[in-house]
């Protein structure tokens, strides 16, 4: 009965995965997808209105997608789960820039205006495109040569654009300038008298979970390709982080720092000041690359670093995005975008208060202590089989972002999610 059952299972999961796969392949523009979709096909969207011939790089977008499909590949061997992975990357290969990397989207329509050569790492948008196509590299054997030396030369691009003091800036179109390595320091007179630069984007940063999806790409650059380079600029990223950990009593991480090492300005609504997002984000960065070197220095922050932002929880057990250098209050900026210490007047495109992964992170620094293996969650695979349709779709009532009215909406980070849960049920088969 037991086996029968696990049969019917299996099988369940493989028809469910053609089935979406199936679906969602024919909604490819040029091979590639946005974030997601209504459910009449009439409207697209990435982070904002997709173009008729627009595609989306910045996940959940194309790479996003494209390893879902390899994955299904890798579980259920029908060429065309895999023909829709080589459609992907093939769209990834041509919107590339001549910088190396990616923008957040691809526009095909040639009369669309040229995106600006700025490779960019924010969001995860080159990374993600970067382990995407290694890993297709990998399934194709490495004989798909555009595939093949478009990784190549992102990656050479990635390496350039990693400063001597292990940084990576958010964005680049050329090999960094060489700067002093310094560690990071609080400004000598008021945090506000600052300079705000136009190009911020070329500061040290950890914006947005930066640390994280590096530490991600340049793993899977090492495990794909045995690249000793990657493992270097691995380690040379832990280096910065421990030279980016501010001063006492705030053992924890900017967003992004100048040439000084000083917190610095971004964004108008993104002050100098110590993060209690990214610094959740470093924290899981620092104990991922001690994993892969073994070497204990990128360890002795992280319990520093998690007894502070314990410390400076807010009353409802969130932590804010931003605390002000030296005093640590609670930093927020009103919809004027003012400086302001109150949470009462926020803008609402932007999260000035955010989850606390605390908990998670000690029993994560547990178990990396006691060099455990990590263990992998059990999807609910129940749930997937049961809400997908006749049709292969996912589809959601309530808005998948915000500005965008409730509807019928197929998501793509919603179809990758629960592609990945299907195509580990039939793997452990």
């Amino acid at each position: 009965m037991i086996a029968l059952l696990l049969t019917l299972t299996a099988q369940d999961a493989r028809e469910a995965l053609l089935r979406a796969t199936d679906y969602f392949q024919k909604q490819a523009k040029h091979g590639g997808y946005v974030w997601f979709h209504s459910a009449d096909g009439l409207q697209r969207f990435g982070e904002g209105r997709a173009a008729p011939e627009q595609i989306w790089v910045q996940p959940p977008g194309t790479p996003a997608v494209g390893l879902a499909f390899l994955r299904a590949y890798e579980a259920v061997p029908e060429p065309r789960l895999l023909q829709a992975a080589v459609d992907a990357g093939r769209a990834l290969v041509r919107g590339r820039l001549k910088s190396g990397g990616w923008t957040y989207s691809i526009d095909f329509d040639p009369k669309s205006k040229p995106p600006r050569n700025y490779t960019t790492f924010d969001d995860d948008t080159t990374q993600c495109a970067l382990r995407f196509l290694a890993e297709l590299d990998r399934a194709l054997a490495f004989k798909d040569a555009p595939i093949h030396e478009a990784v190549e030369g992102a990656v050479d691009a990635l390496m350039k654009a990693q400063f001597p003091n292990g940084a990576f800036p958010q964005g680049f179109d050329r090999a960094v300038d060489p700067r002093p390595v310094k560690p990071a320091a609080f400004p000598a007179g008021d945090w506000r008298e600052l300079p705000r630069v136009k190009e911020y984007w070329s500061h040290y940063t950890l914006n947005d979970g930066l640390a994280g999806r590096m530490v991600d790409t340049l793993l899977v650059l090492h495990r794909v390709y045995g690249r000793k380079d990657a493992l270097a600029a691995l380690e040379k990223l832990g280096d910065f982080l421990l030279l980016a950990r501010c001063p006492e009593p705030q053992p924890a991480w900017a967003q992004q720092y100048d040439v000084e090492m000083r917190p610095a300005w971004a964004r108008k609504f993104e002050p100098p000041a110590v993060t209690g997002w990214e610094s959740q984000d470093v924290c899981e960065a620092l104990m991922a690359i001690h994993e892969a070197t073994k070497n204990p220095k990128y360890l002795e922050p992280v319990a520093p670093a998690i007894a502070y932002l314990r410390k400076s929880l807010l009353p409802d057990g969130r932590l804010a995005r931003f605390y002000e250098l030296k005093t640590n209050r609670p930093l927020y900026l009103n919809r004027e975008y003012q400086v302001v210490y109150t949470d009462d007047d926020l803008p609402a495109h932007y999260g000035f208060q955010q989850a606390s992964r605390l908990d998670v992170l000690e029993r994560e620094l547990a178990r990396v202590k006691a060099g455990t293996p990590r263990k992998a969650a059990a999807p609910d695979v129940r749930r997937v089989l049961e809400t997908l349709d006749a049709e292969g779709r996912w589809i959601e009532e309530e808005s998948p972002r915000r500005g965008v009215p409730p509807g019928r909406w197929i998501r793509s980070d919603t179809f990758a999610k629960n592609i990945h849960a299907l195509s580990d049920v039939l793997r452990r088969k």
